[in-house]
């Protein structure tokens, strides 16, 4: 081997990165004690108005890889409000690794006046990733990075609703949520004609450190390859582990207590569960009087995620947020990750500005500190809910409330004090059946309720099946806990419905 062939050897492995090299920092933040992060911001910057904020817009020409031979572009948030500390933000090429420096000239600041003293040394609070998504001459906005260790990913023809998070921690505990940040970023400069992205990132917070490789590669349904290896600092007590965030504010199972042109209002509406031993399960989201956690244990967990399974507009009656396109997260595991559970937490909000709804896995054995955690999943950011299901098994497409009556014999409905839940089941193996089927139900509840109507009858509506749950609660200052679902003697014909009546107080 000639001496050149050597050097030149070595300076492309010399520039090589990998999910190692933000693991060594990852490791060595992990062995120091925790040093806050400082904001650089002033006045003007951290205690400006939303709607100016708003007005501080990059300049799409100054996007990052704009004339360069790629599809994609990254376009950077300026600092403002309390995104008020910067994030270092590098690009990987095959020269090597090079940070991304602030300039002011990047940004158009609308009516806002800002002193040019106050710009000075500033930095970016996160990026967003634009990619000809729906177009081939337009890039759309496909991936944002912004605030913590939260990122949404959409799809064609999707709009932005739920979060995915990069670690959460003891989230829901009265000693109170730690939001571990992403401190610094390195994006891979891709080639003419890769149709992926890669993105490491270093986390950091006061109990926690990690680094993070995410492929993203964007579509009909843009998915987002995650791979992590996490360091503890300091035990915790509840990791969560590929976390989502969304929104439920009201739906057909809770219908909104104020009168509202819109029937429903959220994000996403369910809990999806694909367990190891093969069962699917629905949990239909609620917004709650106070906070509720709902746990699952799943050994090795085939999937999970928050769905928005109904897509019709005439459900949500919103031309400006347009919920019907907002697309469900749904997380894919990667390997065995032993036991454990899915955990959902709902946590009351008056209004939809509010990110009320979080799930994610917690691991049965936490590493020690200093003891690094490597994990993997794929994320699917969809529309095509029932891409998602085993097409053998039925799934629920709606839950409704409703008072409880009973008809009289002069065919006038009475009210007597229950509550009913009306389930509709779907799905290619109910619509082979013939409407005299023997399709039964198989129902559990807890203490706190007496069933007192267990009626399933045949949808011809939607080849489905309708089950009409009536019953009448004990104790309204406690929650519920039904299951339910489909059989045809031993064999189970859907998935597991699951279902919390929250307290009405």
């Amino acid at each position: 081997m000639t001496l050149s062939l050597c050097l030149g050897l070595f300076a492309c492995s010399s520039w090589a990165f990998s999910l190692d090299d933000v693991a060594a920092k990852a490791e060595k933040l992990a062995s120091e004690g925790y040093a806050a992060p400082q904001s650089n911001l002033p006045p003007v910057f951290r205690n400006m108005a939303f709607a100016d904020y708003q007005q501080l817009r990059f300049r799409g020409d100054k996007a990052l890889w704009h004339d360069a031979p790629t599809p994609f572009e990254v376009q950077f948030y300026h600092q403002g409000m309390h995104f008020d500390v910067p994030v270092r933000i590098n690009e990987i090429t095959a020269k090597g690794v090079e940070k991304v420096r602030y300039s002011p000239e990047m940004f158009e600041f609308g009516n806002v006046e800002i002193e040019p003293a106050a710009l000075e040394n500033l930095g970016f609070a996160g990026f967003k990733v634009l990619y000809p998504l729906n177009k081939p001459d337009k890039a759309d906005e496909l991936m944002t990075l912004l605030g913590a260790s939260y990122f949404r990913v959409i799809g064609k023809d999707q709009v932005y609703g739920l979060s995915a998070r990069g670690l959460a921690i003891d989230t829901a505990l009265p000693s109170g949520e730690e939001f571990p940040r992403f401190r610094e970023f390195w994006i891979e400069r891709p080639e003419a004609d890769r149709r992926n992205l890669v993105i490491y990132a270093l986390l950091d917070s006061p109990r926690a450190t990690g680094a993070y490789r995410m492929v993203v590669t964007p579509g009909k349904d843009s998915t987002v390859d995650v791979k992590a290896r996490v360091y503890l600092r300091e035990p915790v007590e509840k990791l969560g582990i590929a976390a989502l965030t969304s929104m439920y504010l009201f739906g057909a199972n809770q219908p909104s207590e104020l009168l509202n042109y819109r029937p429903q209002l959220h994000d996403s509406e369910g809990l999806a569960i694909h367990t190891g031993a093969d069962e699917w399960i629905w949990r239909p989201l609620n917004n709650p009087k106070r906070l509720a956690i709902s746990s699952y244990a799943v050994e090795n967990p085939r999937g999970f995620g928050l769905l928005q399974r109904t897509r019709d507009f005439n459900r949500y009656e919103d031309l400006d947020d347009r919920y019907e396109l907002r697309p469900s997260g749904w997380v894919e595991p990667k390997g065995d990750w032993g036991k454990g559970r899915v955990e959902l937490i709902e946590i009351p909000t008056p209004d939809e500005t509010n990110d009320n709804i979080v799930a994610f896995w917690v691991p049965e054995q936490r590493p020690e500190p200093g003891e690094p955690l490597d994990f993997e999943y794929r994320l699917h950011f969809t529309m095509d809910e029932p891409a998602l299901h085993d097409p053998k098994l039925a799934w629920v497409s709606q839950t409704r409330l409703s008072a409880g009556d009973v008809k009289q014999s002069n065919l006038i409905r009475q009210p007597d004090g229950s509550t009913a839940l009306i389930v509709d089941f779907i799905g290619p193996n109910l619509a082979e059946l013939p409407a005299d089927a023997p399709v039964s139900t198989r129902v559990s509840i807890g203490d706190n309720a007496e069933l007192v109507e267990n009626n399933l009858r045949h949808n011809p509506v939607t080849d489905g099946w309708r089950l009409t749950l009536r019953l009448k609660v004990r104790d309204p200052k406690q929650p519920v806990e039904l299951r339910a679902a489909l059989v045809d003697g031993e064999k189970t014909l859907s998935e597991t419905w699951s279902y919390q009546i929250p307290t009405n107080e």
